[in-house]
């Protein structure tokens, strides 16, 4: 196949991976194939949808590897579903009575695309697919090829998604900071709320960093600086039975023995518990273009504070958020060598005509490749049940058992 243009595209939440995902695709194009033109949509679908694009100059190839050293994305995300006609009129990116995926097929074709490049998550890459069939249908080949990303690292069939390592190694620093307040009050409540809305992979791997961190530290017990005021005393996740009352009791008799609670939510933790408890009142529940819960205005952090701070007598309750702080990282060493492995194999696999989402198959002896469109799905939950994970929830001393499934 003769490949004359390529295009990129980051979409959906910041992941620490996009910047050095594109500084990769851009270098693996320098390698093979030095001629090709290589365009950009800035933020996402919404640049596709408005025409709004970046050319990659030769200052840009000749500089990319800089973009392994940042996090965010340098041409941009945006939460933009191409199926929510409603919301891309009410946005003016479509006119009403237009088909979006028309709108911006034809732009690809305008444009003289032959590779398109997503990275993202499912909806991401599945909508890319969408767009590939709708061109290929009207007599335009476009070669798609998907990189995953996600920091909840929920995407079937794929082992470990982009930047989600770095995630969780960011999200257990940022609570090394967070739970120095310990100290700042008696019997001090810290919940530590962590992405993931529908899987408690974050979460979970964060608290085994964390913990990993914890027990190379050194202490001073006569002054007060114990391992015990530093543990991680609960774990909340999306996949875990949620039992308030039975933790409370739990997490009452360490607040007594050690003067305070610590805390790691995953903030889609006891979601059907708090929509049910808000809709009983009568409230709206607000939700995103692609149908999710707004987590920022029911405040999971804050609910589950509610409920446990009478329980535990806790003077002081903190609730914060790592999110942001998360996500928007730089790529650890882990994630550079997936992302280079990653990169490498989409630039082949486009070059030699292929599409898919490149990815470490979980249902083909996770071998690398690139996985079809048609079997890539979102919400993968998280196993409770590796063992891993497990002797992380034994030093944490709590009982684990399996939610029911919604």
């Amino acid at each position: 196949m003769t490949v004359r243009r390529v295009a990129l595209l980051t979409a959906g939440g910041y992941a620490p991976c996009l910047s050095s995902a594109v500084g990769g695709l851009i270098e693996r194009y320098n390698e093979l194939v030095p001629d090709v033109e290589i365009i950009a949509y800035k933020h996402g679908y919404w640049g596709l949808l408005s025409g709004e694009k970046i050319v990659v100059d030769a200052e840009v190839r000749k500089n990319a590897h800089v973009l392994h050293n940042y996090g965010g994305s340098p041409i941009g995300n945006s939460r933009v579903k191409l199926t929510n006609t409603a919301d891309l009129v009410k946005r003016g990116l479509i006119q009403e009575g237009e088909n979006a995926l028309e709108v911006a097929a034809n732009k690809l074709k305008e444009d003289g695309v032959d590779v398109l490049h997503t990275i993202g998550g499912d909806d991401t890459n599945t909508t890319a697919a969408d767009l590939a069939k709708y061109l290929h249908d009207n007599g335009y080949d476009l070669q798609v090829v998907g990189l995953p990303k996600t920091i909840d690292n929920d995407i079937v069939p794929i082992r470990q998604s982009l930047g989600a390592m770095t995630a969780a190694e960011q999200t257990s620093e940022f609570a090394q900071n967070v739970i120095a307040e310990n100290g700042s009050n008696p019997r001090m409540l810290i919940i530590h709320e962590i992405m993931g809305r529908a899987c408690g992979y974050l979460t979970a791997q964060a608290a085994e960093y964390y913990q990993q961190w914890h027990a190379q530290q050194q202490w001073l017990p006569s002054i007060g600086h114990t391992p015990e005021r530093w543990d991680v005393h609960a774990v909340f996740l999306p996949e875990m039975k949620l039992d308030i009352e039975g933790e409370a009791e739990r997490l009452k008799k360490v607040m007594d023995e050690v003067g305070c609670v610590n805390i790691f939510l995953s903030e889609g933790a006891g979601i059907p518990e708090i929509i049910a408890e808000m809709e009983s009142r009568g409230e709206t529940v607000e939700r995103d273009p692609f149908g999710h819960v707004k987590l920022d205005k029911i405040n999971p952090g804050q609910w589950f504070a509610k409920q446990f701070s009478a329980k535990l007598d806790a003077e002081k309750v903190m609730v914060q958020k790592s999110g942001y702080f998360a996500r928007s990282a730089k790529a650890n060493a882990d994630d550079l060598r997936l992302i280079k492995s990653m990169t490498d194999l989409a630039v082949q696999t486009a070059l030699a005509g292929g599409t898919g989402v490149i990815g470490h198959d979980e249902e083909k002896g996770c071998v690398l490749r690139a996985i079809e469109f048609e079997r890539i799905a979102g919400h993968k939950a998280f196993d409770i049940n590796q063992e891993w994970f497990q002797n992380v929830m034994k030093r944490v001393g709590q009982k684990v058992e399996a939610a029911e499934q919604h």
